[in-house]
């Protein structure tokens, strides 16, 4: 019997547990860092197959590590995350990533073990607001992990190329506008409009928006606009997503918003607070294409095709901390998709409930399969550790932020 038939027979074993998962995911959605009940689930499923947890790695309350195999060996990190977003829960599928990161873990486990490697499975709270990857990053969580997958659910049935998923790099940038107050009417002369501050910046960025790169996304909202109408609003803030494909560009796009917001407090008389990057930065996701073709070639064997990458790549992208680790060890972030209608896209309600149908447990499954068999081929395969390890040097080595 191969080992590609053990990892899969493993895993659908451990169906109905991991639908359960999902499903229970679903019901009792968490935003970031508040995840308690949902990485507790987690942790009880892997001390039921044997496997003690620690909940609250990294410094990070709904964090969670579990590690098995020998220290000295090759160490593959799986990523799990499980956190929702507000309103419409679980409608970019981390529920189904904490699914497939667990069952690829627990399949995987003794093998790699057995080969004389090591598996991690890393919880990582907040991709959605808070960028907990990083965090984990700077508290030592990667120093040690030689190569890291985790699985992106997506709409439809297609899959990602094994290029993965193209992303952004994304930063924040708050900015408060200090004004002074006076009576809107009797004696408006006397203050200093914040809110115009607020809304010349905004406006200002909207110019901006014209002399950018193709693949450059920036968006904001006004988060407060003052008071009352009949005074003088002495205090608007507003908030910033700056998107960029490359590292570089990504610095140099944020600092021409900083720029325009400076710009409007000057002529707005006001004084302008701003705070770049008040949730780490996430990076652009730099993909490793000869660990992701393993994956695709597990996932082939489950019955499932894999289209060709676009002629013309996407311009743009979402962004995910994801692209952090990518930088740090190299990485695969592909996605596998759901079933259902293609127009009904993560971060729709809709798409929650893609997840909890058949189908998309079924995806989930496959996708397991997969990841376990990537696992198992790295800890495996030097050769492909050499190839993996000279990408990821061709592509510039360890980055970290600063």
């Amino acid at each position: 019997m191969s080992a590609g038939t053990d990892l899969a027979g493993a895993v659908e074993a451990l169906r109905p547990e991991l639908s359960a998962l999902a499903v229970a995911l679903y019901d009792e959605p968490e935003i970031g860092f508040e995840e308690h009940a949902s990485v507790a689930r987690i942790a009880a499923l892997l001390d039921a197959h044997g496997v003690s947890p620690e909940v609250g790695a990294f410094g990070l309350d709904t964090a969670l590590r579990a590690t098995v195999g020998d220290g000295d060996g090759p160490h593959f990190a799986i990523i799990a995350e499980y956190d929702a977003l507000p309103g419409i829960g679980h409608a970019c599928g981390h529920n189904i990533i904490a699914g497939i990161a667990v069952g690829a873990f627990l399949a995987a486990a003794p093998v790699v073990e057995s080969l004389g490697g090591r598996l991690s499975l890393i919880g990582t709270p907040a991709e959605e607001n808070g960028g907990g990857k990083e965090h984990i990053i700077r508290a030592g969580g990667f120093d040690h992990v030689d190569a890291a997958g985790m699985v992106h659910p997506s709409s439809g049935s297609g899959t990602t190329s094994i290029l993965g998923q193209r992303t952004t790099g994304v930063r924040r940038v708050a900015v408060t506008y200090h004004g002074r107050a006076a009576h809107a009417a009797g004696a408006p002369w006397l203050g200093r409009n914040a809110l115009d501050g607020a809304v010349t910046a905004y406006q200002g960025v909207a110019q901006l928006r014209q002399h950018i790169l193709p693949t450059d996304r920036i968006h904001g909202i006004i988060t407060d606009g003052g008071a009352a109408p009949n005074i003088v609003p002495e205090r608007a803030a507003a908030l910033f997503y700056v998107r960029s494909a490359e590292v570089k560009t990504l610095r140099e796009l944020t600092d021409r918003v900083v720029a325009v917001l400076e710009g409007a407090a000057l002529s707005t008389g006001t004084r302008a607070e701003i705070e770049v990057d008040p949730v780490p930065p996430y990076l652009p996701l730099q993909t490793n294409v000869a660990l992701t073709e393993r994956w695709a070639r597990a996932l082939e064997a489950r019955g499932r095709e894999i289209p060709p990458p676009p002629v013309v790549p996407p311009q743009g992208g979402p962004s995910t901390d994801m692209g952090n680790v990518s930088r740090f060890v190299p990485s695969i972030h592909p996605s596998i998709g759901l079933g259902g209608p293609d127009e009904v896209f993560p971060h729709n309600a809709a798409f929650a409930d893609l997840t909890v149908l058949p189908a998309a447990l079924d995806a989930l499954v496959d996708a397991a399969v997969a990841l376990a068999s990537a696992a198992v081929d790295y800890v495996a395969d030097t050769e492909l550790r050499a190839a993996v390890a000279a990408e990821f040097a061709a592509a510039g080595g360890r980055y970290r932020w600063a």
